[in-house]
C-alpha cells in the first residue's frame, strides 16, 4: 500500500512574485492525513483558505491562479510541482501576499525547501485515479490525452514543437512520476519566453522587476544574459507545470499522459474532464453513495432529541468512510438567548456536538451488527476559526480515519459557504450497547 506523504517540519522561503513583483514570504507546514493541499492568505484581517482544487481555479493568461471568492493565489503550478513531484499529498502552505514567489521561474527553490523540511509517510493510502479509457481535449495543433498503462505511476511524454523558433526547435521528453527523479531531472527547469513576449509583459507592467539574467528570455540567437541547465529545458519546463496542474485533482494519477504543445488552459481542461468520469462513476455505482437521510431516519440513529438533536439532514454518505450533514442555524436556537444577547452568536462547544453526532451517525454503518455504540472520549487539534450567526447554515463533514476495536476515530469540519468554521479530529470509545 502506498501511503499518503507530508513534511517531518515547517520552513519558510521568500522571494518576490513572478509578475507581480511583490515579495512574498511562504511557509510549509505539516498537514494531517486526506486534508490535502490547502493554500492559506495570513496577511487578511480573517485568513482565507483555498484549497488546491480544479473548482478553484480562475482564468489567468501565461499562469495557474486558485481564488476564493474576490482572495486569489497568484502562479501557484511551481509550488504545487515541487509538492506533487516530491510524492507530497498533504500540506499548509501560508502566505503573506497574493502570488507565490520565485527566484528563477522554476520549482526549484520549493523543491529543495521541502526537502530540508524532510518527508514523512502517513498511515492512510494514497488516493489515486486508475486511467481506464482514453479522455482527450484539443485545441487547435495542441493536445492532451489521458491514456490507460502503468498501475503504479503516470508515465508522461510531452512533445513541444517551437518549430517556426530554431533556436528552441521540437523538444521531446518523457518522465515517470512517483517514479523518476524530479528534484534531479525536473525541478530546476525554468519558465521561458521570447523576448518580444518579455517586453510585451514588462510593458503592461509585469516582471518588470525581472532581468534576462533571472529567468530564460530567448532571442534570436538562443537565451539571453543566460545559458541552459539542460539542451532541453523548455520541455522539461513544460512537464513541471503539467505535474503542478495534476495536483489540481487531488489523486495521483496512474496510466499514461500525452501531451503536444499543451498549456494551462488544456491542462485544466483535462482535469475536469477527469473529474466528470470520476463524478459519473460514483453515480453508477451504488456501493459508493448512499440515500441521503432525512430528519426521520436520523431520529431513528441518534439518541439525541430537543434542544440537543444538531444534525438536520444528512446529504452524503459514502458507505464507511465519509459523511456530510447540514445544520441550519436559526433564531430559535436556544442558547441564543444567553450566548449572546445583542449579538447571538453559536457557541463552539455546539458546533463540535453536530461534529461529534454526525461521526456518531457514520460510525453506525459500521456498529450497526456489532451491539457496540460510540461514547465521546477526546476531542484534538481543535480550532474554531469564524463565527458562526443565525441564518447561517453550517456544512458538516466527517472522515473516518481508523476504526478498531475498542475505539473510533474521525477528523471533522463545519463549513459556511465554504469556509472553514470550525475543525477537530474525534475520538469515540466503543462501547457494549445498553441491552435495555
Amino acid at each position: 500500500m502506498a501511503r499518503q506523504k507530508t513534511i517531518k517540519t515547517a520552513v519558510t522561503v521568500e522571494g518576490r512574485g513572478l509578475f507581480s513583483g511583490v515579495a512574498c514570504r511562504l511557509r510549509f507546514s505539516p498537514a494531517q492525513e486526506n486534508s490535502g493541499i490547502v493554500f492559506v492568505r495570513d496577511d487578511l484581517d480573517s485568513p482565507s483558505r483555498i484549497p488546491a482544487d480544479i473548482s478553484k481555479v480562475v482564468p489567468r493568461p501565461r499562469r495557474t491562479t486558485l481564488a476564493n471568492g474576490t482572495v486569489a493565489i497568484e502562479t501557484v503550478e511551481h509550488v504545487l510541482a515541487a509538492v506533487w513531484g516530491l510524492g507530497i499529498d498533504n500540506l499548509t502552505i501560508e502566505m503573506n501576499a497574493e502570488e507565490t514567489p520565485s527566484v528563477d521561474g522554476s520549482p526549484l527553490l520549493f523543491t529543495e525547501a521541502l526537502q530540508k523540511a524532510g518527508i514523512v509517510a502517513q498511515d492512510s493510502e494514497v488516493k489515486t485515479y486508475l486511467i481506464e479509457e482514453a479522455v482527450s481535449v484539443s485545441d487547435g495543433d495542441t493536445m492532451l490525452a489521458a491514456l490507460p498503462g502503468s498501475s503504479d505511476c503516470l508515465d508522461i511524454l510531452y512533445d513541444m514543437d517551437y518549430s517556426d523558433i530554431p533556436n528552441i526547435g521540437r523538444q521531446v521528453f518523457s518522465f515517470r512520476l512517483d517514479a523518476d527523479d524530479f528534484a534531479g531531472q525536473l525541478a530546476s527547469a525554468r519558465t521561458f519566453s521570447l523576448e518580444s513576449e518579455a517586453r510585451e509583459l514588462q510593458a503592461r507592467g509585469l516582471g518588470t522587476h525581472l532581468t534576462a539574467g533571472d529567468v530564460l528570455v530567448v532571442g534570436p540567437d538562443g537565451p539571453i544574459d543566460n545559458e541552459l541547465r539542460f539542451p532541453d529545458e523548455y520541455v522539461r519546463h513544460k512537464i513541471c507545470d503539467l505535474i503542478g496542474d495534476l495536483s489540481l485533482l487531488g489523486s495521483r494519477l496512474r496510466g499514461r499522459l500525452v501531451a503536444c504543445k499543451s498549456g494551462h488552459e488544456l491542462n485544466q481542461s483535462l482535469i475536469r474532464r477527469l473529474v466528470e468520469h470520476l463524478d459519473l462513476a460514483h453515480a453508477s455505482s451504488g456501493a459508493t453513495r448512499e440515500p441521503v437521510m432525512d430528519i426521520r431516519k436520523i431520529i431513528r440513529l441518534l439518541p439525541h432529541r430537543y434542544p440537543f438533536l444538531m444534525v438536520d439532514r444528512i446529504i452524503e454518505l459514502q458507505a464507511e468512510k465519509r459523511a456530510v450533514g447540514i445544520k441550519n442555524v436559526t433564531i430559535n436556537e436556544p442558547y441564543f438567548q444567553g450566548h449572546y444577547p445583542g449579538q447571538p452568536i453559536m457557541p463552539g462547544v455546539m458546533i463540535l456536538e453536530a461534529l461529534a453526532q454526525l461521526s456518531g451517525i457514520l460510525l453506525s454503518r459500521r456498529l450497526e451488527h456489532t451491539g457496540k455504540v460510540a461514547v465521546l472520549l477526546s476531542m484534538d487539534r481543535v480550532k474554531m476559526r469564524r463565527p458562526v450567526r443565525p441564518g447561517d447554515q453550517l456544512i458538516l463533514e466527517a472522515e473516518t480515519l481508523h476504526v478498531r476495536t475498542r475505539t473510533g476515530h474521525c477528523r471533522c469540519r463545519a463549513l459556511v459557504n465554504d469556509v472553514i468554521a470550525a475543525e477537530a479530529e474525534i475520538k469515540f470509545m466503543l462501547v457494549d450497547a445498553d441491552p435495555a
